[in-house]
């Protein structure tokens, strides 16, 4: 009995140490995707999101673009791979629990046709005697062949009001995980990132404070891009008006604005007065009804959003929640990140500074998931990311981790 008992103990720690081990090990490979083959040669650096992107191991793909990674934390918290092409970087998440990963990478471009601007929103939050301002930026690139836009000088430009401060810029790639972004500074409230934009949707995410007097000021928007749809967001306490600004009613408890087809190099003045909303006592969920994360007002009625052209067809209102941690805007939720289809990956960003995660509430992850318990792995995983950047309170995170395992359960169940 005595010698099963030990057998037994045996087993146990030999089963345990195969698992540890084989939770250390990732393989994985670099595709370029604007010639569809395996990339030989690329430098790889498997990067420690802890403590602030740190760099663990680094290696180079062989002959058929593969590589591998021995290091004791993968398996047991998110990692980060870099795949260094031409200059450029390509990331790609690993999740706990992940083995095997796909890095795409793709030939540089410098033709800024390359991209066009989607969408344009801009959120006003009062915080005392300042006006924050949160803008986001949708980018499409849809080059033939696919090719990824970057220059090192800077390959998207803003302009923020002459008395503005800046406070941070983020961009995230196709699949949505923000890396914070040094800004170039161009001079006279011109700022560009180097930041390259691979094919299909990219996100860039800046903030920026104005004196706000007397709870009341003029705020100069300022456009280089021409724009498909302006969008202008702000609680209902505040009052907003603006050149070609047309009222949308409210969503998700916010006021909305809309503009179609805003011209380059365009100022368009807003005027922005009142107050923002009280806070929620004891910081309770104020999302009614499962809703999700909300502002201090609570959940809205189901808003006529369609006076505002062409809805928020892609955009939705995932958007509401993710400037929070990112940009401070205090107690109010204003940019959930949407939840996209993801080919096999987690939300990631090309960059080459510390990410700054997107909080992302998961009360409405049983719509965005439906049918993926892939999509779910991915929320929490970003969930994690929020936790380690110091974006999310423990109370928070206990609250948004425990209905993702709530789903997870009835997904398992269904």
């Amino acid at each position: 009995m005595r010698a099963l008992r030990k057998f037994c103990a045996a087993f146990a720690a030999l089963a345990l140490f195969a698992v540890s081990a084989r939770a250390g090990v990732l393989h994985g490979t670099v595709k370029n995707g604007t010639t569809g083959k395996a990339a030989a040669g690329v430098e790889v650096i498997l990067i420690q999101l802890q403590g602030g992107m740190q760099p663990v191991a680094n290696t180079k793909t062989d002959a058929q673009g593969q590589f591998s990674f021995d290091n004791a934390s993968l398996g047991a918290q998110p990692m980060l791979v870099r795949a260094v092409y031409k200059g450029v970087n390509f990331h790609q998440p690993v999740p706990p629990g992940r083995s095997d990963v796909e890095v795409s990478i793709f030939e540089p471009t410098k033709d800024p046709k390359t991209i066009s601007v989607a969408s344009r929103i801009v959120f006003f939050q009062p915080e005392g005697a300042n006006l924050t301002v949160a803008e986001e930026y949708s980018i499409q690139n849809t080059s033939q062949p696919p090719q990824a836009y970057f220059r090192a000088d800077g390959n998207f430009e803003f302009v923020i009001p002459e008395n503005a401060k800046l406070q941070q810029v983020a961009a995230s790639g196709p699949t949505g995980m923000p890396v914070v972004q040094a800004p170039i500074d161009k001079t006279k409230g011109k700022y560009a990132i180097a930041y390259a934009m691979r094919p299909g949707q990219s996100t860039v995410r800046y903030s920026y404070a104005v004196p706000y007097p007397g709870d009341t000021t003029t705020v100069k928007v300022a456009t280089i891009y021409p724009s498909a749809r302006l969008l202008v967001v702000a609680s209902p306490t505040i009052q907003v008006n603006g050149d070609g600004l047309q009222s949308g009613g409210q969503e998700q408890g916010m006021s909305v604005y809309g503009r179609e087809n805003v011209p380059a190099n365009n100022v368009m003045a807003v005027n922005v007065s009142g107050t923002a909303p009280p806070l929620p006592a004891g910081g309770s969920d104020s999302g009614g009804g499962g809703q999700g994360a909300q502002d201090g007002q609570g959940a809205a009625p189901a808003a006529n959003i369609q006076s505002v052209p062409g809805r928020l067809d892609v955009l939705k209102w995932p958007l509401i929640a993710g400037f929070v941690g990112i940009f401070a805007l205090g107690a109010m939720l204003l940019a959930r990140k949407p939840v996209v289809a993801v080919a096999g990956g987690l939300p990631v960003a090309s960059g080459n500074a510390t990410p700054a995660s997107t909080p992302t509430a998961l009360s409405q992850v049983d719509a965005a998931v439906g049918t993926s318990l892939d999509a779910l792995k991915d929320q929490m995983f970003r969930l994690e990311l929020r936790r380690q950047a110091g974006t999310i309170s423990e109370e928070e995170y206990t609250r948004e981790r425990a209905r993702a395992e709530k789903v997870l359960r009835d997904l398992v169940r269904g």
